[in-house]
């Protein structure tokens, strides 16, 4: 029999229109491994949230390869020690797994690879990272004309379905047991809403598909309306890589209406993963160094600002209902994530940093690509970002886009209310006793974040 050929998972937690998967099968038999290495990472290390969607991710996909023979192996500690520690068990030296772009994964590949025969694939996204360029050869740096190059090479391949068995070594290596990690939070057990929101897994990412599917023509129309449910939700898979993009673009490419802009966003997903490539350190450093020299609040004050942004207690309905929904499901709506993240940054002049590491801890789809780019575009300190003199008005925000029905699932004190007094309780003198003032004025805000940048 040939030596077994271990399979690396990472964020590509599943079994169809998986190319590694599908490398290594041809070669005999496979260990699927999955490794989690705080270390490398260091202080990229997932979030609470993201925790607790891997441990149920991974429950899943060893359930998914018991069903064809297989079964997941799990080791924890760096990837590098942990990879040629099994290999050496089972006496293989080859390795496969798709390409990852975060800068501590590509150097985990490249460790990898300086001690086992890594064969890395294509697969995460509608195109490699890296490979859509323009006229002069170089990656594009704005998402429009990045996405203009990026339709000329669409559809992408066909996905593959998923084997009807996958080969297993002569016997199994020993593995750790996925409770003894600890990923599920406890003592309080903060997630306790998660199970209602989500379904992690390759099964949950089709379910979730197939129902977007049902509504994808409309959802140009809709997706700015936070009261009603017409985004997909797919982010977590996505991220997670429960199910590829191109099997996405290919259930959705031919709904019509508005779904071309739900493919936009797939494209925006691609392109925050080119910026990366670029500025390796785009989710700790300006894309613009001239907004280096802003100065931020910071202090007691500011601190207690951060705080009341993070607990959604800032007096602003759309913003604190955005906030709640974070913590209480690991997700926001997408055009609620520009309001809070513009109010952070230009309201109350904090650093847009704190609030992508509070998202990177809250977040179940926390993507360092996307919560990088994403951040840096509404502070306006990005390669392709908003102009920071345009600063979101959260009041008008939230009655343009109708969100009373949002702010009273997420903020009950202000259920009661009607929609003429709910965007803005405090200006309608309907203001609950349980409900704070707001934390500053929006006037008085635009005016210290014009300020700040004249002052640079």
């Amino acid at each position: 029999m040939k030596p077994p050929t271990l399979l690396w998972f990472r964020q590509d937690l599943r079994l169809s229109d998986q190319a590694a998967l599908l490398a290594a099968a041809g070669e005999g038999p496979v260990v699927p491994v999955y490794v989690l290495d705080d270390e490398t990472a260091k202080h990229r290390a997932m979030g609470g949230a993201s925790r607790w969607w891997l441990h149920h991710s991974l429950a899943s996909l060893d359930v998914a390869l018991r069903a064809k023979g297989s079964r997941l192996i799990l080791r924890r500690g760096r990837c590098d020690e942990e990879l040629a520690k099994l290999a050496e068990e089972v006496g293989t030296r080859r390795v496969h797994a798709l390409h990852h772009y975060e800068p501590w994964w590509r150097n985990a590949e490249r460790a990898v690879g300086r001690g086992l025969e890594l064969g890395l694939h294509d697969g995460n996204f509608l195109a490699p990272p890296g490979s859509v360029l323009n006229g002069s050869g170089n990656p594009y740096r704005i998402f429009t004309p990045f996405w203009r190059s990026l339709q000329e090479r669409m559809p992408p391949p066909q996905p593959h379905p998923a084997l009807h068995e996958i080969p297993a070594p002569p016997y199994w290596p020993g593995s750790d047991d996925l409770a003894d990690w600890r990923l599920l939070p406890s003592k309080p057990d903060w997630a306790t809403g998660f199970a209602e929101e989500w379904t992690p897994g390759e099964a949950g990412a089709v379910e979730r598909l197939d129902d977007f599917a049902e509504i994808a023509a409309r959802y140009g129309d809709r997706r700015d309306l936070p009261s009603e449910e017409a985004t997909s939700r797919l982010s977590p898979h996505l991220h997670f890589g429960e199910i590829s993009p191109a099997r996405v673009w290919h259930r959705i490419a031919g709904k019509g209406g508005s779904a071309g802009k739900f493919l936009a966003e797939l494209g925006w997903r691609d392109y925050a993963q080119g910026v990366i490539l670029q500025f390796p350190d785009y989710g700790a450093r300006n894309g613009v160094e001239r907004f280096d020299a802003i100065e931020w609040r910071s202090g007691r004050e500011a601190k207690a600002d951060l705080g009341a942004w993070q607990q959604g207690r800032t007096g602003y309905p759309i913003v604190d209902a955005g906030m709640r929904q974070l913590w209480a499901s690991g997700w926001m709506h997408n055009r609620v994530r520009m309001i809070v993240a513009s109010f952070l940054v230009k309201h109350l002049l904090i650093d847009w940093r704190e609030g992508e590491r509070w998202f990177w801890d809250t977040l179940v789809d926390a993507d360092y690509a996307s919560n990088s780019v994403n951040w840096q575009w509404s502070a306006g300190t990005g390669v392709d970002a908003n102009q920071w003199g345009r600063v979101m008005a959260p009041l008008v925000q939230s009655e343009k886009f109708d969100a009373a029905g949002y702010i009273r699932r997420w903020v009950p004190e202000l259920a009661a209310l009607p929609d003429s007094a709910i965007h803005d309780p405090e200006a309608a003198g309907r203001r609950p006793a349980d409900y704070p003032p707001k934390i500053i004025g929006h006037r008085e805000g635009r005016e210290r974040a014009l300020a700040a940048i004249r002052a640079r």
